[in-house]
């Protein structure tokens, strides 16, 4: 029986209001077919109920049902349709990047399949025998490509279906029978299988490696916002420090200008109370002289005689105006108390910028124990590993004769390292120097010399401070830089960013900023430096001691 879609057009399974295949198709009276929604929706927007197509008009608007004959005939055009239209992509053709088909003779369409016996790419047309004839079928059929002779055998132009895993190549079956008789053979399936397991390893490691590097991506982040965050603290604490610093010094200068500018005016009411006097006694001088020459000019000799001896009488001024100053201010000991007031102010913020600092480096607190194998002889270590004390010449002795040297012992210098090293990161540590005449800690580098002299510099692979003398305290800069310490420390921190190049100390009891080592560029291992010096006939004997962090 014919399909719908051979008997009829495909206009006649169109709507004329939607130009669609028919849904839920109804009649009007006058015979002319429309979608139920079409039609409904058309009346719905009309004062006057007519057909569309022929313009009959009704006095009543008609009561229109589903034509399920139609119905079901545009049921199976609009799937006949959609079966063209799936044949039509299939047989599409050719572009110039694609496979074409090796039979088509006019247009070449686009090829479906490859046949690695027949050595030919087949359109969907043309690949039917292999689909329905038994000999046919037990070709091997692939993905259509390109250059299918690339899959013979060079030899014995022959396909290459088998796999030589003794030689790791493709051969044909010729192969397998002449040069590859004795190897191990196996079917290009079998060992593609294989691959694709080993694949399929490689693609779990890929897999990994992305998972590793998305949470490394994640951990870059998090430390973008970590350093975001600690960025505005240290902004909104700088703001602090020098809003206070300016705020200060704003009021400090108009201090000290109200004060220079009070002895200013102090200056000048006496300098006018002077000028009024002195200038009263010139008038009083003025008419003197003025009674003096008109007198003078006189020829009545009665009257001089009679009036000089008045004029020339009590004229003189009492007042001594050569031992009468106005005394300027140059107002040093006035600047210099404001600027005492501002460098003391400017002491106050440091030491609050130094705790603040103190609290942040803190969290990098790392447990350090000293390396027994890096001691000079001298030295004694406590059990814990946390003590080091200078035992003098007979620990030195009893030390040699009891045990053979270390390739990692220093031996010129009374100086322990710590077991742990850093080559990235940041570290911080607290020692206790107190009741010491002397003493450096600091960190040095793996590869510095532990078997001669020791000159404590950066350039040495040291970077230290420490108290040389009493009360001299100084950071091994290459050469001695003297620190300004208030108050003895009796408790020193110490802080490395190696990335950042920076080695910072801190006296821990005062919160205060001793020195820091900046721009330093690390290559290699840090260890944690200690060298308690000698021990001065017990004068100073009191120990090194690496303390936890007492976190503020």
């Amino acid at each position: 029986m014919a399909s719908a879609s051979s008997l009829l057009s495909e206009e006649q399974f169109l709507c004329s209001i939607c130009l669609d295949v028919f849904t839920d198709p109804v009649s009007t009276p006058c015979g002319h077919n429309y979608c139920k929604a079409c039609i409904t929706q058309h009346w719905d927007t009309n004062d006057v109920c007519k057909c569309p197509l022929c313009n009959k008009t009704f006095n009543r608007r008609p009561e229109v049902f589903v034509n399920t004959f139609i119905s079901e005939m545009a049921d199976q055009f609009r799937k006949s349709v959609h079966l063209r239209r799936s044949r039509s992509a299939n047989r599409e053709v050719a572009k110039p990047d694609e496979v074409s088909c090796d039979v088509c003779t006019d247009t070449k369409l686009k090829a479906l399949k490859s046949c690695l016996v027949c050595l030919i790419s087949y359109c969907e047309t043309h690949l039917e025998p292999h689909q329905t004839r038994a000999g046919l079928k037990r070709h091997k059929l692939i993905d259509p490509v390109k250059n299918l002779e690339d899959f013979l055998c060079q030899k014995h132009d022959r396909p290459l279906v088998m796999f030589c895993k003794t030689d790791r190549v493709c051969v044909c079956q010729s192969c397998t029978e002449t040069d590859h008789k004795s190897h191990r053979i196996v079917s290009l399936e079998e060992e593609c299988e294989e691959r694709k397991a080993e694949q399929g390893k490689t693609e779990a490691e890929v897999q990994q490696m992305i998972q590793e590097r998305q949470e490394k991506i994640q951990e870059v982040k998090r430390s973008v916002e970590i350093s975001r965050k600690d960025a505005d603290t240290v902004i909104a604490d700088s703001v602090q420090v020098f809003t206070a610093l300016i705020s200060c010094i704003q009021r400090s200068q108009a201090e000290l200008i109200g004060v220079i500018e009070e002895k200013q005016k102090t200056t000048e009411e006496q300098a006018e109370g002077f000028i009024k006097d002195l200038q009263q006694e010139v008038t009083q001088l003025e008419k003197r002289s003025s009674e003096l020459k008109q007198l003078s000019h006189t020829e009545d000799h009665l009257h001089l005689l009679q009036n000089f001896t008045s004029i020339n009488t009590g004229w003189r001024p009492t007042k001594d105006w050569t031992k009468v100053n106005v005394h300027h201010s140059l107002h040093v000991g006035t600047l210099r108390t404001a600027v005492s007031q501002l460098e003391k102010t400017l002491s106050q913020e440091m030491k609050k910028l130094s705790d603040v600092e103190l609290r942040r480096i803190q969290k990098y607190e790392v447990d350090v124990t000293l390396e027994p194998d890096t001691a000079n002889p001298t030295l004694i270590l406590s059990e814990d590993g946390k003590q080091v004390s200078d035992g003098g010449m007979w620990h030195l002795l009893r030390n040699v004769w009891n045990s053979p040297d270390n390739p990692e012992r220093i031996l010129r210098y009374p100086v322990v390292l710590g077991k742990q090293g850093f080559s990235s990161g940041r570290f911080y540590y607290e020692v206790q120097v107190g009741g010491k005449t002397r003493w450096s800690v600091g960190v040095a580098r793996e590869s510095i010399d532990r078997k001669g002299l020791i000159t404590l510099s950066p350039n040495n692979g040291y970077w230290t401070i420490g108290l040389w003398n009493p009360n001299e305290y100084v950071a091994y800069a290459g050469t001695a830089v003297p620190l300004l310490v208030r108050e003895e420390p009796q408790k020193v921190g110490v802080f490395v960013d190696y990335e950042e190049g920076l080695v910072s100390f801190y006296d821990v009891e005062t919160r205060v900023h001793l020195y820091s080592f900046t721009g330093c560029s690390f290559t290699e291992k840090l260890f944690p430096f200690f060298s308690p010096c000698l021990n001065d006939g017990g004068r100073n004997f009191a120990p090194l001691i690496i303390s936890p962090v007492n976190h503020c």
